[in-house]
């Protein structure tokens, strides 16, 4: 019996129904195309984070491995050795660290964290781990210090105890300093946190303690007494010893600092305030602020250095943060850009009873690091080599290119190398630690971002690492307002009116393009020639398509403007470019504002370096009163020439070659009039001249009036008085609706929030009706924003012409499909463009593709326009391009969101491009390129297959058939915020990243899922800006306003990731301690010893109270990591760590084998002496 298929009938029916040329079409739709992608490819994890610290706390430096750690607010860990080693960890608890310590020369890092909790970070493996975690439960932590090549570390308390731990075992030691034993017992009060501690250089069992209110104690460890106490009226912010041990200085609240002699504890030898004003009569200066920290180092041939910050006099209340570093007789005051948090002295030993010989000074300010030179006159800073200035200014939008062409890294570097900052130290960056990974993937990789204050940023993010290679500064192209009364009053932001909305780039041509905030774009070319441009290609742009608000006076019917048919074309440049593209508009106060851009140009010359050069600028209009709408797409083609952008009244087309305007109209004019999918818009707007923008004028404008470049000469805006009648009509009944929106939006506002989810059908309906509700009480209108991933509502409106709202109706039509106009939203967007050679309309599939461009609204509708290129060459120059729409090729659930192009096999059909040449070389020297066929195989003219995705859903259409092939539902609940077509492992897949912090990957072209894993919620609208995927498995987003995180979904990836990362610990041997000296040695004046562990250990010392801490193990084990290590990285670190012991072993032996030889040596030569001694003696002589 045959086998039933109702697939076949399916195909047969459709053959049947359809041409021949169909049929055929039809069948290779159904062929199934193999795909290499399967769900094991797929694997997330974080690879890297760059940036600055988000609300750095704490910080320390291991001078012998060279290794900075900073500690945030938010409990994470970044550890930075030489440029391109950094490393990212994170407490389980998220508790702010308050301190940081390492076991220098260990690879070991000890964290206490506000939470109580101290925990020991294992440094020698690639992902740090915790070995130990101590919970205190019953006392506060404040302060922690560990001595040079010690195990016991010293934590004070809020109540003035001093604990002392062993950080091998993380065990509590019985040893225990009391406070009340600490202080005299004369003193009434409680003596406050404990701020400091440190050991005396030069005796181990003297211990230093400073309280808040000003009391400082030297402990002797071994008779467990105080043996000095210090008093000074004032509160202790930090304590710096001397090398030798004889003196200390402390910094105080009133600004002072004093110096004290361990010997002399009744008074200070000497008390200054560095920036206190001295009174003429001698009295104390006057108080300052207080003196955060203070360090005092020791040089050997000169004088000691003394760094403090804080201590400004209060009249300075303007001053930002200074570091004072004080020399000698000299004093510098180092002004900061930002806050001082903290900062370390950089010394040449580590050890603390030598001279310290400072180098360097590390300071970590809220929003950068800054390490300053001491070695040179000036105190000049170093070059800082890390990415940590991605947050000068804020992000606002940013692109990911993997494997993008080899000499563009180069050429970018090249040009960039010379906007380096001048005066920095000539010497090397002294964090110097750690060594790079030894990554296998070594394809170039870009990073661009785009900034609030109009700068665009391009990295380096080869291999894991992250690098400035160009700055590009949008902003010179236009005039600045130098003070607030010089504001133009055309202003659309408050704020950066510069801020990058949206950037498109192609790399092979290097052409860029950026989009503003204030409604701008602006086209560069990449040059190694520096040029002066005298004037700035200027081309302005009326796009303003609107709806109606309200009916005519007498009550008209609804009019229809005329959409364009297919096959029409725009106006030649040469009609459209007779006059210089200057602004002509109206700015006054007595009526609105009219054909006046945002920002002005700057009218003078602009001397442009080597890199990116401005080619042309192309700015929206005010129209009627009325501002330009943001930009919401952007889209540029090299081989074409063109650069289309649009927003939410419609687009544009614009010629960068021939600096013309090709193509301008509202959104609703690019559908066919016979589509399902028009929704006819209410009488147009009469407040604007006719052929000189883009609103949906009368049917009598022709296509051509409509595409008119906007420096065309103005016509009669009104031709006779019943317009001019009914333009002031609609100005009044338009006033008086003003008035109303507030109270309605109020009253909406108040019965949205009983409607709990907004997403479910039903109570979307109920929102409508609440709304509709609303205009029934008053006449005019009111738009309401949608929220990202509610049902979306449009702009209700009462009119004569439109009639009034029918309840059932609005039921019956909210739960129909959302293509039914009364569903969407007035204005729909332009979300997403593609330029590239395809099938626009439904034609013979014997047809070889064409230019066309692609259009994706935020209602879900997939629009093709056709574009008909002259010939390459002077005609290129000279012939106008043609346009024609072609009306709706698919619609989905859904704004779309990105569109791509398979051929018949199912590889992606790259987007034609030029590649690049030097756009300033003289005619003769200057040789252009041929454009870049798509790469593709030869079924490419037999059809294509267009990939969609949309908010909701994805679908896979078969060109020119139009059908579609696959579809898929992304999501129902969430909705879909960045969606790419991507290559990995040889294949093709949708990438996906929703709202509800999932990241999905469909196969292509079957839409077959591959990857779901929950990652990240959507809780900051900056990782909805910021996240972006790219080629071969990588993926970033802005984690927070500093930091970018580095993602990867490729199993490849994942596994190679050990090998990639860099490695913070390096065999390093530890500095020889300082010679003491023979007369030293002789006397005892050399540094004292201690025997901590006799004194602390738990034969002597005894038990700690249980309930003082509670010890919890950490992952970070050698049993952990024995376990988890796996694979060739675990087998060569097994190895690694085999080897080391080996050596030690084999270290030892020939120790012991040389120690004894020496002893047979010895005995034969002592064997040897008494057989001579006894050799010629009779045995009655012995």
């Amino acid at each position: 019996m045959k086998k039933f298929n109702i697939r076949k009938v399916l195909d047969g029916l459709t053959a049947a129904s359809s041409s021949s040329a169909s049929a055929q079409s039809g069948n290779k739709e159904n062929d199934a195309i193999p795909e290499s992608l399967q769900s094991e490819h797929f694997q997330l994890c974080k690879t890297v984070r760059h940036g600055f610290p988000h609300q750095p706390s704490s910080m320390a430096f291991d001078p012998v491995q060279k290794i900075l750690a900073i500690g945030t607010q938010s409990g994470a860990l970044r550890l930075f050795g030489r440029a391109g080693v950094e490393c990212y960890c994170q407490h389980e608890s998220e508790a702010a660290v308050i301190q940081l310590q390492f076991l220098v020369n260990e690879g070991a890092l000890v964290s206490a964290l506000t939470d109580d909790s101290i925990h020991l970070w294992n440094l020698r493996q690639k992902q740090p781990a915790i070995l130990h975690t101590l919970k205190f439960s019953k006392e506060r932590i404040t302060f922690c210090h560990l001595p040079f090549q010690s195990k016991w570390l010293y934590v004070g308390t809020e109540r003035g105890n001093i604990y002392i731990v062993n950080v091998e075992s993380f065990t509590l030691s019985g040893y225990v300093i009391m406070w009340n034993k600490a202080i005299e017992l004369s003193t009434k009060t409680h003596p406050g946190p404990v701020v400091h501690i440190s050991d005396n250089p030069m005796d181990e069992g003297k211990l230093l303690i400073g309280y808040e209110c000003g009391i400082v104690v030297l402990w002797d460890l071994k008779c467990k007494k105080a043996d000095c106490r210090y008093n000074y009226d004032e509160a202790i912010h930090s304590v710096a010893w001397h090398h030798e041990g004889k003196q200390f200085i402390c910094s105080h609240s009133d600004g002072t600092l004093t110096t004290w002699n361990v010997r002399a504890p009744a008074k200070p030898v000497q008390t200054i305030t560095p920036h206190g004003k001295q009174s003429k009569d001698g009295k104390k200066p006057e108080p300052c602020k207080p003196i955060l920290k203070v360090e005092y180092k020791t040089t050997r041939a000169g004088d000691p250095f003394m760094v403090l910050s804080g201590g400004l006099s209060y009249d300075t209340l303007g001053r930002r943060s200074c570091l004072t570093v004080m020399h000698g007789k000299s004093t510098t005051v180092l002004e900061m850009d930002y806050p001082i948090v903290d900062f370390l002295t950089l010394c040449e030993t580590p050890y603390p009873n030598d001279f310290q010989e400072p180098y360097a000074v590390v300071v970590l300010l809220e929003k950068d690091l800054v390490v300053i030179d001491l070695g040179q006159i000036g105190y000049p800073v170093f070059e800082n080599p890390y990415p940590l200035s991605i947050h000068e200014s804020p992000v606002t939008c940013c692109e990911y290119f993997a494997d993008c062409p080899a000499e563009l890294i180069p050429a970018l570097y090249s040009v960039g190398c010379r906007q380096k900052r001048q005066g920095c130290s000539k010497k090397e960056w002294p964090i110097s630690g750690g060594n790079w990974g030894q990554g296998t993937h070594s394809y170039p990789e870009i990073l661009v971002t785009g900034h609030a204050d109009g700068s665009v940023k391009f990295w380096d993010a080869s291999a894991l690492m992250l690098q400035v290679l160009y700055k590009l500064k949008t902003a010179k192209v236009f005039e600045r307002a130098r003070g607030k009364e010089e504001k133009p009053s055309t202003d659309i932001v408050d704020e950066d009116p510069f801020a990058i909305q949206t950037l498109s780039w192609c790399p092979e041509s290097r052409i860029f393009c950026v989009a503003g905030v204030s409604a701008h774009v602006i086209i560069y070319r990449f040059s190694k020639q520096e040029v002066t441009t005298e004037v700035i290609p200027l081309l302005e742009v009326r796009l303003q398509c609107e709806l109606n608000d309200v009916g005519s006076p007498d009550g008209a019917v609804e009019q229809t403007p005329t959409l364009p048919t297919p096959g029409t074309t725009s106006s030649s440049p040469q009609e459209s470019e007779p006059t210089p593209p200057t602004s002509t508009g109206s700015n006054s106060s007595d009526g609105p504002r009219d054909n006046v851009p945002c920002l002005k140009v700057r009218s003078t010359a602009l001397n442009q370096s080597s890199g990116y050069q401005v080619e042309l600028v192309v700015q929206l209009l005010w129209v009627s009163g009325e501002p330009p709408q943001p930009i919401t797409s952007l889209a540029v083609n090299s081989a074409y020439g063109l650069v289309v952008f649009g927003n939410s009244n419609g687009l544009a087309v614009v010629d960068y070659l021939q600096k013309t305007l090709l193509l301008h109209m509202g959104t609703l004019e690019l559908y066919s009039p016979t589509e399902p999918y028009l929704r006819q818009p209410c009488s147009p707007r009469k407040t604007q001249p006719s052929g000189a923008g883009c609103e949906t004028n009368e049917g009598t404008n022709t296509t051509e009036e409509r595409c008119k470049s906007p420096t065309s000469g103005p016509t009669s805006p009104y031709n006779s008085d019943e317009e001019r009648k009914q333009q002031r009509f609609m100005q009044k009944v338009k006033s008086k609706s003003r008035r109303f929106s507030k109270t309605v939006a109020n009253d909406f506002a108040k019965m949205s929030r009983k409607i709990s989810s907004p997403t479910t059908e039903h109570k979307t309906d109920m929102a409508e009706i609440v709304l509709r509700q609303c205009f029934h009480k008053q006449s005019g209108s009111v738009k309401v924003a949608r929220r990202p991933g509610t049902a979306p509502m449009l702009d209700v409106q009462r009119s004569q012409s439109c009639g009034s709202f029918n309840t059932n109706n609005v039921f019956a039509r909210s739960r129909n499909s959302s293509v039914t106009s009364i569903d969407r939203e007035s204005r729909e967007a332009i979300s997403s463009f593609q330029l590239c050679d395809s099938f626009p309309r439904k034609t013979d599939p014997a047809s070889a593709p064409g230019p066309s461009l692609w259009v994706g609204t935020s209602q879900g509708a997939v629009l093709a326009v056709s574009l008909s290129m002259p010939p390459d060459g002077d005609q290129r120059l000279q012939e106008p391009v043609g346009v024609s729409p072609c009306g709706t090729l698919v619609r989905l659930k859904g704004g779309v969101l990105t569109m791509a192009f398979l051929d018949t096999s199912g590889a992606l059909i790259p987007r034609p491009c030029e590649l690049w040449f030097e756009p300033n070389a003289t005619n003769q020297d200057r040789e252009r390129p041929k454009r870049r066929p798509p790469a593709s195989s030869p079924a490419n003219s037999e059809g294509q297959y267009a990939v969609v995705c949309s908010e909701k859903q994805a679908k896979v259409v078969s060109l020119p058939s139009q059908a579609c092939v696959h579809k898929h539902n992304i999501t129902d609940a969430s909705f879909v915020l960045r969606a790419e077509v991507v290559q990995l492992a040889g294949g093709l897949c949708i990438v996906c990243f929703c709202a509800n912090g999932h990241i999905m990957a469909l196969s292509l072209p079957s839409l077959r899922p591959l990857l779901d894993v929950n990652y990240l919620p959507l809780t900051d609208m900056r990782i909805a800006r910021t996240f972006c995927f790219s080629n071969l498995g990588q993926a970033l987003y802005m984690n927070s306003s500093m930091e970018i995180q580095r993602i990867t979904y490729s199993q490849e990836t994942c596994d190679n990731l050990q090998e990639m990362l860099s490695e913070l610990f390096t065999p390093v041997e530890t500095p020889e301690a300082p010679n003491r000296g023979f007369f030293k040695g002789l006397f005892g004046g050399g540094a004292q010893s201690l025997d901590r562990e006799d004194l602390f250990g738990e034969t002597t010392a005894g038990k700690a109270s249980s309930s003082l801490a509670q010890h919890i193990p950490g992952p970070g084990g050698m049993e952990g990591m024995k376990g988890a290590a796996s694979g060739v990285v675990g087998d060569l670190a097994r190895a690694r760590i085999a080897l080391d012991e080996r050596g030690q072993k084999l270290g030892e032996l020939e120790d012991r084998t040389a120690a004894m030889m020496a002893s047979a040596d010895s005995f034969s030569k002592h064997a040897h002496g008494i057989m001579l001694k006894y050799k010629d003696k009779k045995w009655y002589q012995l």
